[in-house]
């Protein structure tokens, strides 16, 4: 059963953890106006995030990001064993049917995991709040009528299809059906009332050019012609305007006033055929089209944007969910948040987030984008991840590679490719530093090592610097390394700065976990170009305006 939430989160918060005890444990009831979720498809593959490498480097800076698969076992078997122990009774009852037909698999096993956390996001979810769900065809299916158990058939709203890329053509590989071009978004609310606020996107150019072709000499505006008559008589309508009447059988639409009015604002066109005015209708004056279910406008992750990580969403897609279903001082939620997109426009849009990842990798990525975008406009928490040498030494217990992503992070190294399993040529991460020249770049690479220190370790770090052509290596340990590591490392010599300042670098530099926490360490080395070893996110101008409409068609003509 779950259990009472210990904490309410009145501002910004980024949790390090399994969403669904963060949720359970931090989130207070109806306390969340605006869920988003992209939870991984169950596509049965292995996501890579591709790191920014600088020019003549090699391109194995990247990393398993996420594995997105899902295998029924013990976890699977507990969370479905308190899924049908829960007051959902709905939800009971489907899980048990879908169970009966899919049989205990990996497919069951993605479902189970999506439904308990599905039951703890309608719980923190305010009676006037959303969830939309982001999926694809690969078990959207199935999550429709998962959905409709948790919120209840009547909470369905829409089907919403974007199409995130242009055509495939996949006919010389052997496909045999039409290319798949199009994720769907579920979106349910919580209550028959709940926030919306319209938006409008522009008229396509074939609109403009059928309805729109006048054009006010004076001005250079567009506009229609509009009548100004109705079938049905409502008031005084049958006057004399300005020597005309409406034809036989109509009436004025407008009351003589009204009518005055737009004849002194030069709003009325007289038919030099004669016959009754037609109101001139702007073309500058009118929203745009209501925001349909359809959405094609959005194109993929700009080359601006793209942070390399695999299934980012292009930051338009979020500030349009976000803008249509809360308000400003609102808290959006994304439990999945993967490289921060949702609570990036959560930021931009002025609104309260809250976002959740189970990897130290995703969590540095979206501090680092944040702080980069928003700069010390943006201000939020990190829950989860270690402050202290006890808590690495927890971490490091438990996980092992997560450990290793986080070590890394203390000096702002990317983690090494493959750092899932298997062997890794000794290298946890890998740096690159510009030195006095920007394009020349120089590699620095990590080892990191949670467990007992051995006496060939830094020995073995210092062939290893050699093997990769690396200018400077660092170890990154929980224990303190002894005197005769020292002596090995300082052994190794220094690199000199091509600045011709005389500054020196260690080769081989022995840091602590407990000394990178205290701000006590660094990894030394020179630092022309501070992000020579990350792409990096677009400034944004403010951190809390709402976007306007204006805005967003702005943005889609650029």
């Amino acid at each position: 059963m779950a259990r009472k939430p210990a904490i309410i989160t009145p501002s910004n918060f980024l949790y390090y953890g399994d969403n669904l005890g963060v949720l359970r444990e931090h989130v207070k009831d109806e306390s969340v106006d605006l869920i988003y979720l992209d939870p991984p498809f169950n596509s049965d593959r292995n996501y890579n995030l591709l790191f920014k490498t600088p020019k003549g480097q090699q391109s194995e800076a990247q990393i398993t990001a996420f594995k997105d698969s899902w295998v029924w076992g013990e976890q699977a078997e507990r969370e479905f064993d308190e899924l049908l122990h829960q007051p959902n009774t709905d939800v009971a009852d489907l899980m048990q049917a879908l169970r009966s037909f899919l049989r205990m698999n990996d497919m069951m096993a993605y479902l189970t995991m999506l439904a308990n956390r599905l039951l703890a996001m309608h719980r923190t979810l305010k009676p006037t709040g959303s969830l939309y769900l982001h999926c694809d065809p690969t078990a959207s299916h199935y999550l429709k009528i998962l959905l409709d158990a948790v919120f209840g058939k009547a909470m369905y709203r829409t089907e919403i299809s974007w199409t995130r890329s242009s055509a495939h053509s996949d006919a010389k590989q052997g496909r045999k059906q039409p290319g798949n071009i199009r994720d769907v978004i579920f979106f349910y609310t919580k209550s028959d009332r709940w926030t919306w606020n319209w938006l409008y996107t522009p008229y396509e150019k074939s609109y403009v050019e059928e309805f729109y072709r006048h054009k006010e000499e004076a001005t250079g505006r567009l506009y229609q012609l509009d009548n100004l008559t109705a079938a049905k008589k409502g008031g005084d309508v049958s006057y004399e305007f300005h020597g005309t009447r409406p034809y036989k059988g109509r009436y004025w639409a407008y009351s003589r006033e009204n009518m005055e009015r737009f004849f002194a604002e030069d709003r009325l066109y007289f038919p030099k055929s004669g016959g009754p005015p037609r109101y001139k209708r702007y073309l500058d004056e009118m929203p745009g089209v209501p925001l349909q279910n359809a959405w094609n406008d959005i194109r993929p992750v700009p080359k601006n944007e793209y942070l390399g990580y695999p299934t980012q969403k292009p930051l338009a897609l979020l500030e349009r969910i976000v803008a249509a279903s809360s308000n400003p001082g609102d808290v959006v939620l994304d439990p999945f948040c993967g490289c921060g997109t949702a609570v990036h426009a959560a930021q931009k849009f002025g609104r309260r987030w809250i976002g959740i990842d189970i990897t130290h990798l995703a969590i540095s990525l979206i501090e680092k984008r944040l702080r980069d975008a928003f700069k010390d406009a943006c201000k939020f928490e990190v829950i989860g991840t270690p402050k202290d040498l006890d808590s690495a030494r927890n971490l490091a217990d438990r996980d092992k590679y997560q450990f290793q992503h986080w070590a890394v992070w203390l000096i702002k190294a990317q983690s090494y490719r493959g750092k899932t399993k298997g062997a890794d040529g000794g290298i946890d991460g890998i740096k690159y530093f510009a030195d006095f020249r920007p394009k020349d770049a120089k590699k620095l690479v990590v080892s990191v090592k949670g467990g007992k220190l051995k006496a060939d370790d830094v020995r073995a770090l210092m062939a290893v610097r050699t093997r990769e052509n690396a200018e400077i290596a660092v170890l990154i340990s929980l224990g303190e390394p002894t005197a005769k590591m020292k002596a090995d490392a300082a052994s190794a010599g220094f690199y000199e700065s091509d600045a011709g300042n005389g500054r020196k670098y260690a080769r081989v530099q022995l840091l602590t976990v407990e000394g990178l926490l205290a701000g006590n360490q660094r990894a030394e080395h020179p630092e022309y170009e501070p992000d020579a070893s990350f792409k990096k996110a677009k400034r944004e101008a403010t951190g809390g305006k709402q976007k306007t409409f204006e805005d967003m068609a702005d943005a889609d003509e650029e």
